[in-house]
């Protein structure tokens, strides 16, 4: 996998856990229970003896599992991590010395950095994903988003104090690339071999960061007259009649086609931060992307797009 694969990865899932484990004959059956929550990403960090030996076991057992090394400051540790497997190196803070280790050995490497002379350090280093730690304590989603006017070319892989009550903020922030955390993962969880409870909990994350939200419905009619008629019968209702090319606005909440579009019976359109993200979640549920539909804004990012499959006769439609 290049970095740029991996980077790619790592969004699509958005969530990676940071795995704290003192046990390494645990790490397997985490791999497992994470992976059946929707997560094949994890950052085993080296706060623990157990680190290298863990990272060693999931690789061996879980080649699927995309583990990364964490807490890694300095070279040495770099080169044990790789050596264990690890697919990419994660650290508190940013050290020039291991960030060139790293470059000189092609492994992708996300250093932490909270500060903007931080920042343009790791730029000079030729990266442009790294860490924002700790996020909360270093001013959040607020810092993300002034950051984004002088390095627009940076990408944060953000932890620190991030849990479900803001998960969501981050995830909508679009200079985030993916989002760490330990609480699906956390330790006594992992002592007491609590499994179902860590996938139950990764699954919930993943469906969580997707930021689904119903906007409207979409009701196919077969021509400019049939369309009216209804239109008018839902402004009794008191709805504004907003009459546009293609089709009439309720409010809203309903469209009305002018003539028969996607879906038997109309569309179903839900909002989400990150198309490409969700696009990925939602092809592991069975979803195809219908590829003529698909619209790109001006930076390239996916907008608009349908898929293939109906719900009760309804396409499926997301918007940014």
């Amino acid at each position: 996998m290049t970095k740029n694969e991996l980077l790619k990865f790592i969004h699509d899932i958005a969530i990676v856990p940071v795995v704290k484990i003192d046990d390494a004959a645990k790490a397997v059956p985490l791999a497992k229970a994470m992976m059946a929550g929707g997560i094949p990403v994890a950052e085993i960090t080296f706060r623990t003896a157990a680190a290298e030996e863990a990272i060693r076991n999931v690789t061996k057992a879980c080649p699927e599992m995309v583990v990364g090394a964490g807490t890694v400051i300095n070279p040495a540790l770099a080169e044990k991590a790789v050596a264990a497997g690890a697919k990419f190196i994660v650290s508190a803070g940013l050290n020039p010395e291991t960030v060139r280790w790293c470059n000189e050995h092609d492994i992708p490497c996300v250093p932490g950095v909270c500060t903007p002379s931080e920042i343009e350090l790791g730029l000079s280093l030729g990266l442009d994903t790294l860490k924002f730690f700790p996020a909360e304590a270093s001013g959040g989603v607020k810092m993300l988003k002034d950051f984004a006017g002088p390095f627009p070319q940076v990408k944060f892989m953000t932890t620190g104090g991030i849990n479900p009550a803001n998960l969501l903020d981050y995830a909508r922030t679009p200079n985030v690339l993916a989002i760490g955390g330990s609480w699906m993962v956390k330790a006594d969880l992992i002592e007491n071999e609590q499994w179902d409870e860590i996938t139950r909990l990764c699954s919930e994350a993943v469906t969580q960061v997707q930021g689904l939200e119903f906007v409207h419905v979409g009701i196919n009619n077969a021509d400019d007259k049939e369309a009216m008629k209804v239109a008018q019968a839902f402004a009794a209702f008191g709805m504004g009649i907003n009459n546009g090319n293609s089709s009439i606005f309720m409010d809203k909440a309903i469209e009305v086609m002018k003539t028969p579009f996607y879906g038997e019976k109309g569309h179903l359109a839900f909002r989400c931060p990150d198309l490409e993200r969700t696009v990925a979640y939602l092809e592991k549920k069975g979803f195809t992307v219908r590829q003529e539909s698909v619209k790109y804004d001006a930076k390239g990012k996916m907008k608009i797009c349908y898929f293939n499959e109906e719900i009760g006769g309804f396409a499926i439609h997301l918007v940014k």
